[in-house]
Formats: C-alpha cells, sequence, structure tokens
C-alpha cells in the first residue's frame, strides 16, 4: 500500500503530534538514544513512542544494522511528508507576534555546500551565539535540485552559495562575488600558472552539480587532465599536500586552506565565471521576522 492510499484510509486524528516529532528524530539520528537525547526524553520514552508508531502505521519503520536504525520504505516515504508538516508548525509556533532573538528557541536549517559550510558556518555560528543564544541551527544536505522546493515548503529557511539554478519565487541577495584560483601543495614546482603549465599538470576535479559546475565545463573545453574525482572539496587539500595534484576551488575557500602553511594558491589561466554567491529563500518568508533576521546576520557577516 502505497502512503497517500495508507494517509486516505486513515483518521488523522488517530495520530499524535509528538509521535510524529518521535519518528523524525529517530529517522534524523539514525537510533533511539541519540534521538531521545535530542528530544529531552528518556530512551524508554522514545521505544514507546516508536511501539506506538509500529503499531498505527503496521510497519516496521526502523531496522536495526550495524550502523545504527535504518528507514523502511514505507517510513522513507513517510519521511518528507513529516519533516514539512512539522516544520510548518514550529514555524507558525515560533513566530508569534515578532521574533525577539534574545529568547527564541527557533531552530533555522539552511543549505550550504561543504565548501560553503568551512566558509560561513564558523562565523555565523558565533554571531548567533552571541545574539540569541537559543536558536538552533541544522546545516541540511541536500541535492541542487531538491533546494527550491525544500525553500518553498519551509523546511529549508535559507540556501547560501553559488545557485545560478534558483529563480524566482526564490529571492536572492547577492553576498560577493569570487574568482576561482589554483590550490596546491606550498614547495609544488610550478611557481607561476601559465595555461601550458596548467595544461600539462594533473589534477583533482570535483563532481559538483550546483553552480561550480563551470570548473568541470572549463576543464572540458580546455582538455584539463582529471587524475582524480572526487564528491566533496573538503578531502581534497589532504590529498594536495601528498601529491602535485591541483586543485581549481574558489579564491575565498583556498585562502582558509592556505592558512596551515602546507599549501599555496595561484591564478588560474583559464575563463572561467565568477561565483556569484548569495543567500536565497522562498517570496512566502519575506516578511518573516525570524527569517528575516537570521538573513541581515548572513548578510552582514558576508556581504561585500
Amino acid at each position: 500500500m502505497s502512503f497517500m492510499v495508507f494517509i486516505n484510509s486513515m483518521n488523522v486524528q488517530d495520530v499524535d503530534l509528538n509521535l510524529l516529532r518521535v519518528f523524525d528524530a529517530v529517522l534524523h539520528e539514525s537510533g533511539v538514544t541519540p534521538a531521545a537525547a535530542r528530544l529531552g526524553l528518556t530512551q524508554p520514552a522514545v521505544s514507546n513512542a516508536l511501539a506506538r508508531l509500529r503499531k498505527l502505521f503496521g510497519d516496521p519503520l526502523f531496522v536495526r544494522t550495524p550502523t545504527g536504525m535504518d528507514a523502511t520504505p514505507f517510513a522513507r516515504e513517510l519521511a518528507a511528508p513529516v519533516r514539512q508538516a512539522l516544520a510548518l508548525l514550529e514555524s507558525a509556533l515560533a513566530h508569534g507576534p515578532g521574533f525577539d532573538p534574545a529568547s527564541t528557541t527557533r531552530a533555522f536549517r539552511f543549505y550550504m555546500s561543504d565548501l560553503g559550510q568551512i566558509e560561513f558556518l564558523p562565523p555565523l555560528i558565533e554571531r548567533v551565539e552571541q545574539r540569541a543564544p537559543g536558536v538552533r541551527l541544522e546545516a541540511v544536505a541536500l541535492d541542487v535540485e531538491d533546494i527550491a522546493g525544500a525553500l518553498a515548503a519551509g523546511t529549508l529557511d535559507l540556501a547560501v552559495g553559488f545557485l545560478p539554478a534558483l529563480g524566482p519565487p526564490i529571492q536572492r541577495r547577492a553576498l560577493f562575488r569570487d574568482p576561482y584560483v589554483c590550490l596546491m601543495r606550498a614547495d609544488h614546482e610550478i611557481q607561476s600558472m601559465t595555461r601550458k603549465r596548467f595544461l600539462g599538470a594533473s589534477h583533482v576535479l570535483v563532481s559538483y552539480r550546483g553552480g561550480h559546475r563551470v570548473i568541470e565545463e572549463a576543464f572540458e573545453r580546455a582538455g584539463v587532465r582529471v587524475a582524480l574525482r572526487v564528491p566533496h572539496f573538503t578531502v581534497a587539500p589532504m590529498v594536495l599536500e601528498r601529491t602535485d595534484l591541483v586543485l581549481t576551488l574558489p579564491a575565498r575557500v583556498a585562502r582558509v586552506f592556505e592558512r596551515g602553511g602546507k599549501l599555496k594558491s595561484l591564478p588560474v589561466p583559464l575563463q572561467i565565471p565568477v561565483a556569484d554567491v548569495g543567500v536565497h529563500w522562498h517570496e512566502r518568508f519575506e516578511a518573516d521576522p525570524g527569517n528575516r533576521w537570521l538573513r541581515e546576520q548572513v548578510i552582514e557577516l558576508f556581504s561585500d
């Protein structure tokens, strides 16, 4: 039986909101014990709630595996509607007549790529702890093509990054424009990067479906030799320190990686459009005081 057919056949009054919160926490934490800690409940209380949910839905929902609690196909189908409903309810209850950063306990969810988290998260968390100590932040991992839908549903408050595919009704405020540079070992034999040296080098390429896809497109046009493909930028510096490989990435993040003294950056001798980084939100939440406050923090911290 599909999820929608099942939901249509049951009485919504049978569903306790607190049970759905338990379901969402177990799904997110992949375990009863961490879910209990997240909810501020005892482990037996979460186990009992999970038993009630299993009886209500007629499905085991989660099965134990060596790596934690794995969701059943039915639970995976249930996950997005439950998360959306809880997020909308939390948002509505948190808004009230206004938004007081000093006293709110509202949770904000946002998207940043792994590169974005390296650059944005430390100063953002520092700012929020100072001005809104009760606020909870959650960086959400999403496929780029799912960001617009999550912003519209309210399951995501903001998306920060180079996301050129997002358009109306998604609103955008530009933060900065970031050129690309080459990152390599500090004692790399290349001291100045010419086109010939660039094409003669072996490169790391991050397979990324968002804005930084422009790097891969430029490489394909120029015939660059890619020796290693990885799904994230964060592992690449450790590879560079031990090899002669070269990584192309935004200049601001390259500066973060260079702080350890083991890496250096040089200009890229290819025509690659600069990364146009912005903060994005759905027009439905344009006037929401909490969303607006968080946007303002991001803009104050990172806008040029």
